[in-house]
């Protein structure tokens, strides 16, 4: 269970607010209004760092029960306002959308398209084949990736078949959309995490004995029942 030592607000609060805020397109302001029809008074500024502090705990615990993902990726950046400047959030799906991975990163280049496929390739099965746009960055990345290995991965930049995941980009922006920009790079990465935790539950991707049956809610829940104590 998240370490809540020293927090006056008990452990059910604090999941149920960063549940919501990840999950629904909700500002802190909404979910302290929310709050306070049901009888708790909490300010919206102590449920933002709930989320900045125990989303990401979440994410990275969820990954340890992540289901596995196709040989066959989508990937493409969509844009995040961060301090009123737009940063970028690598992402990829598989054929079924699942999603692969995600990265938020400050630059679009070569070099945050390596991150990317690093991190995503740490923790998921390497692609056979992966469909991009005609970004040169990202097809320069794959091929630094295709000169060491001994079997290349196959590179498709065809527009329409990337449709996939640029959909799947409109889910996040569709939570984003309230927030009007994230105040902090790293407010921006903690909640992104939540998000995408959020994305990937309701997308049956969280594999564990007994959750099968569960609501959403629930698997999120049980999810937090994972967290060690630091």
């Amino acid at each position: 269970m998240l370490n809540t030592k020293g927090m006056r607000f008990p452990i059910d609060v604090i999941l149920v607010c960063i549940r919501w805020y990840a999950a629904y397109p909700l500002s802190y302001r909404h979910l302290e209004e929310m709050m306070e029809e049901r009888g708790v008074a909490v300010d919206h500024s102590s449920i933002n760092r709930w989320a900045v502090r125990f989303l990401p705990l979440l994410e990275k615990v969820f990954r340890q029960h992540k289901r596995p993902v196709g040989g066959s990726w989508r990937m493409d950046e969509t844009y995040i306002k961060v301090k009123d400047a737009w940063k970028y959030l690598y992402r990829a799906v598989d054929k079924e959308g699942k999603t692969v991975d995600f990265l938020l990163t400050a630059k679009r280049d070569k070099a945050a398209a390596m991150r990317f496929f690093d991190q995503a390739m740490r923790h998921n099965n390497g692609p056979e084949k992966v469909t991009m746009d005609k970004s040169g960055a990202n097809k320069a990345a794959i091929d630094e990736i295709n000169a060491g290995r001994e079997i290349a991965i196959l590179v498709r930049q065809v527009k329409y078949l990337n449709n996939i995941i640029e959909q799947d980009h409109r889910a996040i922006k569709r939570i984003t959309r309230p927030i009007l920009g994230f105040k902090s790079f790293r407010s921006a990465q903690a909640v992104l995490a939540g998000i995408e935790l959020m994305h990937m539950i309701c997308k049956g991707q969280f594999n564990m004995a007994g959750c099968e049956g569960m609501s959403f809610a629930d698997q999120f829940y049980t999810l937090a029942g994972q967290v060690r104590p630091a």
